[in-house]
């Protein structure tokens, strides 16, 4: 469902060359949770803006449901959701004009976007706040707002960018439920984050990425049995204190040179 293959993208400014993507491989299957687990500037939000369209990597293939998204960017748009922490809910409207708004914006018909706002409505337990204003929603409810707009075209693929920074802990929970239940209706979903509880909660998969590139991926059980480290956090902390010393003794042999 989800193929990157080589993965590159550096960007160019009065200092130089940096380069926030180095050769990133991984593939997501339907029906799966895909972590990426990286600190913060590890090249997470840089991927994920190239899933969805929003960047061009420098080289490198990604394909989203067959489609890649160099080629037919407007093909994918219309196959994956996109929701981060700062996804923005507009003020003046309510829950429901909201969804309604992007179903529409995706070209979804009148007899199909009703009943889906329903369905929607149902799953996410939001018809209390229907009527509601953006200006008068609490942090939760937003939240739900923009988890609905993001999967009311009912897209084969959905990318969460760290949804739950920011959140108190009910809150999270519910962001992290209703993923949960989005895996169950087969979706193929990336789910970033540096939260190392939402990893063990929802992912089937996870890549720790630092600095552009992958240090391992595999399932927690084969990431704990590789490094002997059953523990998440110290397993996640082991794989970053090892690349900084590979990049440490790469330097100073090119410093050698």
């Amino acid at each position: 469902m989800i193929r990157v293959q080589g993965l590159t993208k550096e960007f160019h400014d009065f200092t130089g060359v940096f380069r926030a993507l180095d050769n990133v491989s991984f593939s997501v299957p339907p029906g799966e949770i895909y972590g990426l687990l990286g600190p913060n500037g590890a090249g997470k939000t840089t991927c994920l803006r190239i899933l969805s369209t929003v960047l061009k990597p420098s080289c490198g293939v990604a394909e989203v449901a067959g489609t890649n998204v160099m080629h037919d960017a407007a093909a994918v748009r219309s196959k994956i959701g996109f929701m981060s922490c700062n996804t923005g809910i507009y003020d003046r409207m309510t829950a429901r004009e909201m969804v309604e708004y992007f179903g529409r914006l995706y070209g979804i018909p009148e007899d199909r976007l009703q009943p889906r706002i329903e369905e929607i409505f149902d799953v996410l337990n939001m018809h209390e706040i229907r009527d509601r204003l953006g200006s008068k929603m609490s942090t939760g409810m937003r939240q739900k707002v923009s988890i609905a707009r993001t999967i009311v075209h009912d897209p084969t693929v959905i990318i969460f960018d760290e949804p739950t920074s920011g959140l108190d802990v009910l809150v999270a929970r519910n962001v992290l439920d209703a993923v949960d239940s989005l895996r169950d209706q087969g979706k193929c979903i990336i789910f970033s984050t540096h939260i190392m509880r939402e990893v063990e909660k929802l992912c089937d998969r996870i890549a720790v990425i630092h600095k552009g590139q992958i240090v391992d991926e595999g399932t927690l059980p084969e990431l704990a049995d590789r490094h002997e480290q059953p523990d998440v956090e110290e397993l996640f902390f082991d794989l970053i204190k090892k690349r900084e010393n590979d990049l440490k003794q790469q330097n100073l042999a090119e410093q050698v040179v």
